[in-house]
């Protein structure tokens, strides 16, 4: 069963107000943070959205399924890495546990790219209950994918669900240059996932997968499932709490080596939008410019709020992508899951940079001896290291 996952100067680009399609800008525009920012391209690409569901139908309440096999018992999300080297390696973990769930009457379901999931219809019996997600744009960027989840979970619980299942895998774009950003990602669901009760496995492919990925997948997976229908602790596993407080420093972008096109010092959120829309000059899709500019007047303006001097906003443009780096003198931001929940009071800039992670297409955040610095990426982020 297949659901579908829902998948220049500013004046001269038509545009359409995108708060009432993205919830986290109508937000902000009620709260007047992004008076002024102005409307978007009226052809943009659709983000994703909240997952759409079918209609999960709970039984009565004496006799509604519980939590199950290695589940039974445990409250909050069971988070399992899968490795495997071969076809029958996946399917002999994978297969069991997606009938195990249909047989329990739990919500089951894949999000796998299409190799993997044509690989497991085919092993599963026609008819069988499991629900495919369709692969869309969920896996754009880690913070929208969690809130996506998140409402997809809610929902099923709302229906009634005592456990839900999920076998999942990440595209291979997410393993190469911006690994460090998934890698937060996947540290960070198991606390924001941890109020629903999920049992997710998590593939990865050894064959293709490089070395470092695989070595954050023990850090951040609390256990992985074997062949054998056996689930064995991963013995390098951290904390999310003490994994997302490391310093991880990303891949330098080659654009970086060049002169900056832009380089501000001090500015207000007002100079660094128009710096955006300057330095583009028409070279980046209309949409992938409107996201830019969003990601950077927050940013910015964290900067200058909760953050010390001196504040700098430097921009590089290639033929596919525009780069940003906004650094002030400070320690950043304290939360730990800042970016990818939308953490804090706002006294520390939280929802700021939630907003900003849900509007490029790679982020990096980086504390040196100098101070804190965000990398933003917007347009293709998959370069060459």
């Amino acid at each position: 069963m297949g659901i579908d996952c829902g998948h220049g100067a500013a004046g001269e680009r038509r545009r359409r107000p995108r708060a009432a399609r993205q919830p986290h800008l109508l937000a902000l525009r009620r709260s007047g943070r992004l008076r002024g920012h102005g409307p978007c391209d009226p052809h943009r690409r659709p983000r994703p959205a909240a997952l759409r569901r079918p209609p999960f139908s709970a039984a009565p309440e004496r006799v509604r399924p519980m939590r199950t096999d290695a589940a039974a018992g445990h409250r909050g999300y069971l988070h399992d890495a899968v490795y495997y080297d071969s076809d029958d390696d996946l399917l002999a973990v994978t297969v069991p546990f997606l009938l195990g769930g249909v047989k329990a009457g739990q919500p089951t379901v894949v999000s796998l790219g299409a190799r993997n999931s044509a690989l497991l219809r085919g092993a599963l019996p026609a008819g069988c209950g499991v629900i495919f997600l369709a692969g869309g744009d969920l896996y754009a960027r880690p913070t929208a994918a969690i809130r996506s989840y998140r409402e997809m979970l809610a929902g099923y619980v709302a229906d009634g669900a005592r456990q839900i299942r999920i076998v999942g895998e990440l595209p291979s774009s997410a393993l190469g240059v911006t690994w460090d950003w998934w890698a937060r990602y996947e540290s960070a669901i198991n606390h924001a996932y941890d109020d629903f009760p999920l049992w997710s496995l998590c593939a990865y492919d050894t064959r293709s997968t490089p070395a470092p990925v695989l070595r954050d997948v023990a850090r951040t997976h609390p256990r992985h499932a074997t062949p054998d229908g056996g689930r064995m602790p991963s013995p390098g596993y951290t904390d999310p709490f003490t994994y997302l407080r490391e310093n991880r420093p990303a891949p330098p972008d080659p654009l970086q080596s060049t002169p900056p096109v832009v380089e501000l010092f001090m500015p207000t959120a007002a100079q660094a939008r128009a710096a955006v829309y300057a330095a583009d000059g028409g070279r980046l899709p209309a949409d992938d410019v409107e996201d830019l500019v969003v990601a950077v007047s927050e940013t910015v303006t964290n900067a200058m709020r909760h953050g010390r001097p001196p504040v700098c906003l430097r921009l590089w443009v290639g033929t596919d992508r525009m780069v940003a780096t906004v650094s002030d003198g400070g320690d950043g931001p304290k939360d730990p899951f800042t970016g990818l929940l939308p953490v804090g009071d706002g006294t520390d800039g939280g929802l700021g940079l939630w907003i900003t992670y849900q509007s490029c297409n790679h982020v990096t955040a980086h504390r040196g001896p100098g101070g804190y610095t965000l990398r933003l990426t917007a347009g293709n982020p998959h370069f060459t290291a």
